[in-house]
């Protein structure tokens, strides 16, 4: 196997080949084996594993393409302008999360103007499953057919949310949620902005597309 920035760790050296390879070509295991010289069964191993860290992909033909991690910039600065007007036009705070194996890291955080409110800062990494964006991150979805799924006190007390998933590609990659205190989400998170917030997921997904 060619690999002409190897680095001696074995490991890493072949899966950035992985990713090297299927960045210009899409391809499915065999392919990938015969094409860095690997066995079918390491190219497999390393495939799946960078599946499960998010920097590859697999479609319904079983190729191989670059996952969602890499797009996350490129999500985060799309999502910004979306999720301030969210602010703008509830009151409430909105952020955007994105799963990081078993825990979500928030990459956009718009802060209510309201003295009592519910925010995260970017940054924050928070255990699954708790809360409506872990809920939307572990594909869950709201069983009257509704688009969002609502969370109330589940991580935190006096605090409610509503999230949306953003998809790409046919994948949840990240979850639009607007959170504030509870006794401003009556009758319920998703009855008071359900609808908003799956608009600013839908806002999210154009964009990326276009």
């Amino acid at each position: 196997m060619a690999e002409p920035f190897a680095t001696g760790v074995g490991v890493l050296d072949r899966s950035v080949a992985i990713l090297d390879c299927v960045e210009s070509n899409p391809m499915g295991t065999s392919d990938l084996a015969r094409a860095l010289g690997l066995t079918v069964s390491t190219a497999h191993r390393l495939a799946t594993a960078l599946v499960a860290h998010g920097l590859l992909r697999r479609d319904a033909a079983g190729c191989f393409h670059l996952g969602p991690r890499f797009a996350t910039s490129a999500l985060a600065e799309t999502a910004q302008p979306v999720l301030a007007e969210l602010c703008a036009e509830t009151g409430e705070s909105a952020q955007l999360w994105v799963r990081r194996a078993d825990r979500r890291l928030c990459v956009v955080s718009i802060e209510s103007a309201e003295e009592l409110r519910a925010s995260q800062p970017v940054g924050s990494l928070l255990p699954l499953p708790r809360g409506s964006a872990a809920q939307v991150l572990l594909g869950e979805q709201n069983p009257d057919g509704r688009g969002w799924v609502e969370s109330v006190e589940d991580r935190a007390p006096g605090v409610g949310s509503v999230s949306a998933p953003v998809r790409l590609h046919g994948d949840t990659v990240a979850a639009v949620c607007l959170s504030a205190p509870t006794q401003r989400l009556q009758p319920s998170p998703g009855q008071c902005f359900g609808s908003q917030v799956v608009a600013a997921a839908a806002r999210i997904e154009a964009a990326l597309r276009s």
